[in-house]
């Protein structure tokens, strides 16, 4: 294992951590406009990073695999609903499982546009000062980072976004024998971690990270 890289760390993790907090508040701000105010009543709608942060999931771990190069998995505290509460209980769990991708959608975006921003004033203006230079790499971190978050959320594997939309989308026979793996989602995700699996997905992580900043001229 090579030295701990602390500067990645520093410059990975606060991205980290706003997109994670921005997925978690998405879920809990839908929920509460889909009739459930389960989350809204623990203090969950809130970009408070605070309020979403789990110590393991959300610094531990990501600071390793970002100070280590090692995979990457993080995770906040899941926002509980209660989907009886919801108005229409399929479209609610939808809309609620497909609000913290959509939210990384947005910062993807957003990032995008700075990247794009600062490239063009580069062009402008030649050399720009370090610390925008460090913005414009966190900045990349973020178009790249939230890519990430979104497909490895829509994996169809419990507890992930993706398995909710699939359960509900599946024939009702199906879709008990597909929730009979919930009990060992944490297990098949660690696994497609440690086994770098998980990898298969990086391709597409680049090259749609790529579109988003064709922009900026700058690929990853």
């Amino acid at each position: 294992m090579g030295t701990f890289d602390l500067n990645a760390v520093l410059l990975a993790l606060p991205i980290l951590l706003l997109s994670l907090t921005a997925h978690e508040f998405a879920h809990a701000w839908v929920a509460l406009r889909q009739g459930d105010d389960t989350a809204y009543m623990l203090g969950r709608v809130s970009m408070n990073p605070m309020a979403h942060l789990d110590w393991i999931g959300t610094i531990l771990f990501p600071a390793i695999a970002i100070g280590t190069g090692a995979p990457l998995l993080g995770w906040a505290r899941p926002v509980p609903t209660t989907p009886r509460k919801f108005r229409n209980f399929k479209r609610g769990t939808i809309l609620v499982a497909l609000a913290g991708v959509c939210a990384n959608a947005i910062l993807a975006v957003v990032f995008a546009i700075l990247c794009a921003i600062i490239a063009q004033v580069a062009q402008a203006r030649g050399e720009l000062p370090e610390f925008v230079q460090i913005f414009f790499t966190m900045c990349l971190f973020g178009v790249m980072g939230n890519v990430g978050l979104i497909l490895f959320n829509l994996l169809p594997i419990p507890p992930l976004d993706g398995h909710h939309v699939m359960y509900l989308m599946l024939p009702p026979h199906l879709a008990q024998q597909y929730r009979a793996l919930y009990p060992y989602g944490m297990f098949i995700l660690w696994g497609l971690v440690i086994t770098g699996a998980v990898g298969v997905l990086v391709p597409f992580i680049r090259a749609i990270s790529n579109v988003l900043l064709l922009p900026s001229g700058y690929s990853i």
